[in-house]
């Protein structure tokens, strides 16, 4: 390795932590990330890199550019029916990536906060994650998306309303609602019969769609009991589940590399889990208002 490539690695090296971020907040995948990251060095090292005025600029732009391609081409794939004999996707770990890392990710990020930009226009979602996250310019972005300064911004703030998301209830009822969840995970994660029982109401009841399974028909679930054995029965979902907002109260999501495949909506008497609807299926998952948690 000559000279030149050997600082021109070095700077990059420098970056990659960065690029990194930047790719896994624009794909919410760590594979695609790794990948994206990837194509930006293979463009560098044909580049006469000399000629860059300003390489932290230049990378950021390269792998911008890269990840708005691969999110529109992911756009395209969604419109192809899907395989419903798959394997459970939100079990089925990334291809060549460490499921532990990929967790460290994407609670670094915040699930319910992928959830949200996966719902968003690719070019929403660059202009957001850019700005808002990693403070470019807006008339840099907007050179990257072929619109005008103005036009970028108005893509950050429509995305911005979706991320803050909101809810009616007071801020009490809310963090009342997330100990009960929190306590909810804590307890199906570890197979706590009694600690799970004194989280939910007498009469509670479990709805899961057909796309929930476990059988090919909705299932419903009553009283402490059952329901207690199938949130037991379900704790590997529930390993992968981080509390977000759903239609404004304090709910679950299941989103592997960002993309939401089953949620938990919960309903709340005097403290305690009165029901659970379980959906999976793709238009009612599609329907849901979902939104991170205030810090």
């Amino acid at each position: 390795m000559d000279g030149e490539r050997a600082v021109l690695v070095e700077r990059f090296e420098q970056d990659r932590a960065r690029l990194r971020a930047v790719a896994y907040r624009m794909l919410g995948s760590l594979s695609e990330a790794e990948d994206a990251v990837q194509e930006t060095w293979l463009r560098l090292s044909r580049t006469d890199a000399e000629s860059i005025e300003n390489l932290k600029g230049w990378l950021t732009t390269v792998v911008a550019r890269v990840c708005l391609n691969m999110l529109r081409s992911r756009d395209a794939r969604r419109e192809e029916p899907l395989d419903t004999g798959a394997p459970d996707p939100h079990l089925a770990p990334e291809e060549g990536t460490d499921p532990a890392e990929e967790a460290v990710m994407a609670d670094s990020v915040g699930l319910a906060l992928l959830v949200v930009l996966d719902t968003l226009a690719p070019a929403e979602r660059l202009a957001f994650v850019l700005h808002d996250m990693f403070a470019v310019p807006f008339d840099e972005i907007a050179a990257m998306l072929d619109r005008t300064p103005a036009a970028t911004r108005q893509l950050a703030s429509r995305a911005r309303r979706r991320v803050r998301g909101g809810s009616p209830l007071p801020a009490s009822d809310l963090a009342r609602q997330r100990e009960v969840v929190d306590a909810f995970l804590a307890a199906a994660r570890g197979g706590e019969f009694d600690a799970l029982v004194a989280l939910l109401d007498p009469d509670v009841v479990l709805h899961a769609d057909r796309a929930a399974g476990p059988t090919p028909q909705p299932l419903t679930l009553r009283g402490r009991d059952m329901v207690t054995k199938g949130a037991v029965a379900a704790a590997a979902r529930t390993r992968v589940s981080r509390p977000a907002l759903v239609n404004g109260s304090v709910g679950l999501v299941m989103a592997p590399h960002g993309h939401l495949t089953i949620a938990l909506a919960f309903t709340f008497t005097d403290g305690r889990i009165t029901t659970i609807d379980v959906i999976a299926d793709r238009p009612r998952l599609d329907a849901l208002d979902i939104a991170p948690l205030a810090p």
